[in-house]
């Protein structure tokens, strides 16, 4: 119970003896006290001492507070931030998605092989945004893939309780140091708008490797007592089977993705990452798109590579007209325009 409210009850229940809020400081300061003499037992925080190649932590925080703009337009994305707790050495990932178990897995695995060893435990939060939506089925399967991710480098998984980020507390604290970097970079870069994914991408490389260079001396007392990697790396995406229809494409989440027409009528393993898809017929890969969401106004979204149908147009040239993908056919701005 706070002070006011206790003061607001006094006023109800005895408005001749409180008629204002004279006493309100002075009731603060009283409570307070009685809090440190006689209230009940608070929780600690206990300190570890870390250990060199011991545990990595990893979190993804949101950072549209940066204003990034990509060609001019909004780029709303999280970082993925990957933290060795002993030399604090750090691995950062643009995710254009949300948190999942794709975009956790492929940026840990390249954090990884950065590194050049794996430590003998890695630590996450709950991971309750990656699992939401899911079906019980859904989540179970994440569960197995994540325990066979963490199972292919021999770490231990561990993850903190639900509401206690000081247990994850190495990258918690390195997420608001990471962001005031990444802003004053952005300051003296004199402007936060980049041609494209890949230019911000390297900006935020670049960033990340001059921080790691003031820790050379601990990195490399850590690399000492780190675990070996595998002779290969393991899956970090997401694979689904669909079928290309006569009306060129495949659905992924909704999301239509042109193909070549000759493999209509053809099933696809479709790899799902973070920020692409590549579709394979067989061993060969036959399709590559960047990967895109769904719009908040439930207008399906079209992703076309207009080579996979502008054989077609050319003998059905009305077809352009009324097609629901038009818009998203043109290669560039200039065509729609016209």
């Amino acid at each position: 119970m706070q002070a006011v409210t206790l003061l607001r009850h006094l006023q109800s229940a005895h408005p001749l003896a409180f008629p204002d809020d004279r006493i309100r400081r002075t009731l603060e300061r009283r409570v307070r006290q009685w809090r440190a003499l006689s209230g009940p037992e608070r929780d600690i925080i206990f300190r570890q001492t870390p250990e060199p190649g011991y545990m990595g932590q990893s979190d993804f925080t949101h950072a549209d507070e940066l204003g990034v703009t990509i060609a001019g337009q909004p780029f709303p994305h999280l970082l993925y931030h990957f933290v060795m707790v002993y030399s604090r050495w750090e691995h950062v990932g643009v995710v254009l998605g949300g948190e999942s178990f794709t975009a956790l897995a492929e940026n840990l695995q390249q954090a990884l092989w950065s590194l050049g060893g794996v430590p003998q435990n890695h630590r996450t939060d709950s991971l309750s945004a990656a699992f939401r939506n899911l079906t019980t089925d859904q989540r179970e399967d994440m569960t197995k893939r994540y325990d066979a991710f963490v199972g292919h480098y021999g770490m231990d998984a561990s993850r903190n309780n639900r509401g206690e980020a000081h247990e994850n507390g190495a990258v918690e604290s390195q997420n608001r140091h990471l962001k005031s970097a990444i802003n004053q970079a952005l300051i003296l870069r004199a402007s936060r708008d980049f041609a494209c994914v890949e230019d911000y991408r390297r900006f935020v490389d670049m960033l990340v490797a001059r921080r790691n260079k003031q820790r050379v001396a601990a990195v490399q007392a850590e690399r000492m007592h780190l675990k070996p990697l595998p002779q290969r790396r393991t899956t970090d995406f997401t694979e689904i089977v669909v079928p290309v229809t006569r009306t060129g494409g495949f659905l992924i989440k909704s999301i239509f993705y042109s193909a070549p027409s000759q493999l209509i009528g053809q099933r696809l393993r479709v790899h799902l990452y973070d920020d692409r898809i590549e579709a394979f017929l067989g061993g060969t890969l036959v399709v590559t798109h960047p990967r895109a969401r769904g719009r908040s106004d439930g207008h399906r979204v079209h992703v076309i590579n207009y080579h996979h149908v502008i054989h077609a147009l050319r003998r059905k040239a009305q077809a352009l007209w009324s097609s629901i993908y038009r818009d998203s056919l043109f290669p560039r701005t200039e065509y729609a325009a016209t």
